[in-house]
């Protein structure tokens, strides 16, 4: 990523804590299937997270966006902003990691690589299809365009190409850089095998921004 230019904002706080890509409202963001939310109890497995009558109360989850949700969104609008005055436009990719099998969230098991730009909204066309291009180029890894997972509230909220700022979510399995159960160890040869894939792939969507923006 520093080979790109890229900035890096990454969270300090497990996901168990608040996740940062959901709603502070947490409005379900994908109605009428199963849904994380803001302040987990539930393991990924499915099972409970927190002891019985444990769970964080309101107050809690209050606490708990103050102190972690508003300043991680109050500093990705800054670093947004600044790029976008910098360049003239801004390009957001949002990365994520999951577990291939998930069955309280989705049937079977997903593609390597799921990428997602909001059925189009986040992003221009043009930059999802190099996405897809650059993946190609690799078929022993399977992947989709706005499958089970179209993008978080990152994705949705950030993502605004007539505002020259175009967002795409990637969630990656696991499998392809580390193991996926205990004691979940980083596999240095199958991150290696990845990685040309995913900077090409960031290198096509950077390319596709800024052909969007030429004078």
């Amino acid at each position: 990523l520093p080979e790109l230019g890229a900035t890096v904002l990454q969270p300090r706080t497990s996901r168990y804590v608040i996740d940062l890509n959901r709603p502070p409202d947490e409005t379900p963001m994908y109605p009428g299937a199963a849904n994380t939310e803001l302040c987990p109890t539930h393991f990924f497995t499915g099972d409970d997270l927190y002891l019985a009558s444990h769970e964080p109360t309101e107050q809690e989850r209050s606490r708990r966006r103050n102190v972690y949700w508003r300043p991680y969104h109050a500093a990705l609008a800054d670093e947004l902003q600044r790029i976008k005055a910098l360049h003239g436009y801004a390009l957001l990719w949002d990365a994520h990691s999951i577990r291939s099998c998930i069955p309280w969230l989705f049937e079977g098991t997903l593609p390597g690589l799921n990428i997602g730009t909001a059925n189009g909204v986040s992003a221009d066309a043009s930059i999802a299809q190099v996405v897809q291009l650059a993946c190609q180029a690799e078929p022993d890894v399977s992947h989709v365009l706005n499958g089970r997972f179209k993008g978080g509230y990152i994705t949705r909220h950030y993502g605004s190409p007539k505002d020259q700022v175009h967002a795409v979510q990637l969630e990656m399995c696991q499998v392809l850089y580390m193991q996926e159960t205990a004691p979940y160890a980083y596999d240095e040869i199958k991150a290696k095998k990845i990685q040309p894939l995913l900077r090409s792939m960031m290198e096509s969507a950077l390319a596709a921004s800024a052909t969007l923006y030429e004078k």
